[in-house]
């Protein structure tokens, strides 16, 4: 299992609802969490087998912006 960590522009409830819709639909995503107290709006996503490129165009095709934090 792996842990994914992204820095986003989602700063609104109704933001986090949308991304719900989209993240809930991926099998390899067990768990997500967003931390919209933080200044890069984090989310953390706990997935098996699934690429963080494959996360951020999710969320780019939806206008979101989402960038993988690095180590």
């Amino acid at each position: 299992m792996d842990i994914l960590v992204f820095k986003t522009n989602i700063q609104k409830e109704k933001q986090v609802n949308e991304v719900n819709s989209l993240l809930t639909r991926i099998p390899e995503i067990s768990n997500w969490n967003f931390d919209l107290e933080d200044r890069d709006r984090i989310l953390r996503v706990q997935a098996e087998d699934i690429s963080a490129m494959y996360i951020e165009m999710i969320l780019q095709d939806e206008g979101f912006i989402c960038s993988e934090l690095e180590d």
